[in-house]
């Protein structure tokens, strides 16, 4: 048994159902494949729990933080649910743009920062909310944008 099927084989057992453990054994799987689940990925996951393929990928397309396809080294979401719709995501959203040179959905030439909108951040009392790796930014404004990046720029040193 590879250490991976090991690893998800204990978290499995924290779980009544084995199949409560996909969305933890797929964080576990994106960490091994550069931030996001192949194919590969998905077969291994279903392989450790005993489910199918289908069934994990099912679970990874419904979960923001689960990439099916390859991500920059950096991933920065903003969040365009409702309350943060209400305090101008949208303008957070073209600043991003306008910084970075892409859209939504894409990654910068040099592969290091991926840009996304996301339905929900689940901050809804401090929106905008904007995730840089999974670490939240509260009450952001369009001005704040070019610092966010050049934070994240300077990270990638």
């Amino acid at each position: 048994m590879s250490d991976f099927a090991t690893e998800v084989q204990r978290v499995a057992s924290l779980y009544p159902d084995r199949r409560s453990a996909v969305l933890e054994a797929l964080r576990l799987a994106q960490e091994r494949h550069d931030g996001w689940l192949p194919e590969e990925a998905l077969r291994e996951v279903a392989d450790a729990l005993e489910v199918t393929p289908a069934y994990a990928k099912s679970i990874a397309s419904f979960y923001d933080m689960l990439h099916l396809e390859p991500v920059g080294r950096h991933v920065v979401e903003v969040c365009t649910n409702l309350a943060c719709a209400l305090v101008g995501a949208q303008r957070v959203v073209e600043a991003f743009e306008s910084e970075l040179g892409i859209r939504s959905g894409e990654t910068t030439e040099d592969g290091e920062i991926t840009f996304r909108t996301v339905e929900c951040l689940g901050g809804c009392g401090y929106a905008t909310v904007v995730a840089v790796d999974e670490r939240y930014r509260q009450f952001v404004k369009p001005d704040d944008v070019p610092a966010i990046v050049a934070e994240v720029r300077d990270a990638e040193g």
